[in-house]
């Protein structure tokens, strides 16, 4: 499984112990090290016993990622992730990261299409400040229209730097939204500049008032922590929160795709580029595991086979690559991208990507093929075991993936997986009629004004 990228975070596989869910629990579940409860107003909370982390951390995530927002209102999720820090009435404006930092903590967020959270990572002895600020500004939050406006300028600025100005990120942009026709996967999670010019206060009110309260968000604390006083902190703190209304969970579809799609992007750059994605099923579907160690194969380091054959041999590509992510709630996409060296035709590049997926669709991998794909992916999952905050992060992934435990499954899926599971994925999902395909064409800069 590969890295996920999100607006300031990476997210990392990682593998927890399970244990049976709870309702309404007065006392947490436990098995293993990790203890789990739901309190009366919906709040749900999870605890990571671990004795040898040095450090604690505190999480809380809310089911508010950009796949939420509506046509003409994209961006509110990333911008209200932001307004977060403004301060409520016990605590103003830039309070909350500096009574962190004073603590000897650290603390950020991230936004995703499919949620947003916040962190702090503390000496366990200070969790408790975590608890309270995080609760204070859930129901509290001071919005100041002015503020609010000011704080959107920022935003605009971030997606100028971010994607205006980055000409291979503006194509991934237009490729996801071409490839999508309904789903709201479609639009960017930093929003589109035209909604972000008229997102007003009222807007950003009404979204945080519907989507942060209780039921639509769960806690997730891990560290070296006392279970029962850190349960008994956040009872105290959160408990008292009104449950908000019922949120309506989203039921978007998108058509069946039946040609290739293409866009080109017209932009000031040294080289031109290509990104071509096809549809592809999220972790809920079996075939996700054959398609990550596909990924693997193709692009899992300088002895796969697009590094080899597009670099080494052919030396027509300066970079180029596969990717793919099955932790998406709802499918998403898998990718391949390349840069050509100068004087190569980006054409060329092109053609050779789908060159790869032709030789795979003709010829499973080798069986060593297989092994190392699988040795790689296994190892990643397990080394990034030794990182108590990513322990957080894999069982907040999973749990808005439909089940944190959910997680347990992934290695033994990617240990079924066969050269001829491989093969027949290839076959069903890289196929020219699913593909969105971006082209870069770098102009001059006075041709492109």
């Amino acid at each position: 499984m590969k890295k996920i990228i999100l607006c300031a975070v990476v997210l990392l596989l990682f593998s927890l112990p399970g244990c049976t869910r709870t309702i309404q629990s007065e006392k947490p579940v436990e098995n293993g090290p990790v203890y789990e409860e739901v309190l009366s107003n919906g709040l749900k909370v999870f605890i990571i016993h671990d004795r040898n982390a040095p450090l604690a951390v505190f999480q809380i995530w809310y089911d508010a990622g950009s796949v939420h927002e509506q046509i003409g209102k994209t961006g509110l999720s990333h911008l209200l992730e932001h307004m977060m820090f403004k301060g409520t009435p016990a605590h103003g404006p830039k309070t909350f990261s500096k009574i962190i930092k004073r603590a000897g903590g650290i603390d950020n967020a991230g936004t995703s299409k499919d949620f947003v959270y916040y962190f702090q990572k503390l000496s366990p002895d200070r969790l408790h400040l975590s608890i309270e600020l995080e609760a204070d500004r859930m129901r509290n939050l001071i919005m100041d229209p002015q503020e609010t406006m000011s704080e959107r300028d920022v935003v605009m600025e971030e997606r100028r730097m971010r994607y205006d100005d980055d000409p291979q990120n503006l194509v991934y942009e237009e490729v996801v939204a071409a490839a999508f026709k309904s789903h709201p996967y479609q639009w960017p999670v930093i929003g589109w500049m035209s909604d972000l010019q008229q997102i007003t206060r009222d807007d950003l009110w009404k979204y945080y008032r519907s989507r942060y309260v209780p039921n639509n968000a769960f806690i997730i604390v891990a560290g070296n922590v006392d279970v029962l006083s850190t349960l008994e902190k956040i009872r105290e703190e959160f408990g008292s929160i009104p449950r908000g209304p019922e949120v309506r969970k989203l039921s978007a579809g998108e058509p069946e795709q039946l040609g290739e799609r293409r866009v080109t992007v017209r932009k000031e750059a040294e080289l031109p580029y290509v990104f071509s994605a096809y549809k592809a099923p999220n972790m809920l579907d079996e075939d996700s595991y054959a398609l990550d160690v596909l990924s693997v194969v193709l692009s899992g380091g300088k002895s796969a086979r697009i590094y080899k054959s597009l670099i080494d041999e052919q030396r027509i590509a300066l970079s180029a690559g596969a990717g793919y992510s099955s932790t998406y709630r709802y499918p998403f996409l898998f990718y391949l991208y390349g840069t050509p060296l100068p004087g190569n035709p980006v054409e060329a590049v092109e053609r050779a990507l789908y060159k790869e997926i032709e030789n795979i669709i003709e010829h499973p991998p080798a069986e060593r093929e297989m092994a190392k794909a699988k040795n790689q992916i296994e190892a990643e999952f397990i080394m990034d075991q030794d990182s108590i905050y990513y322990q957080a992060m894999i069982l907040g992934q999973f749990e808005m993936l439909g089940d944190w435990t959910l997680k347990d499954r992934y290695l033994d899926g990617i240990r079924r997986v066969t050269a001829s599971d491989v093969q027949r994925a290839a076959a069903q999902y890289l196929v020219e009629d699913k593909r969105t395909v971006g082209i870069l064409i770098p102009v001059k800069k006075d041709a492109e004004k």
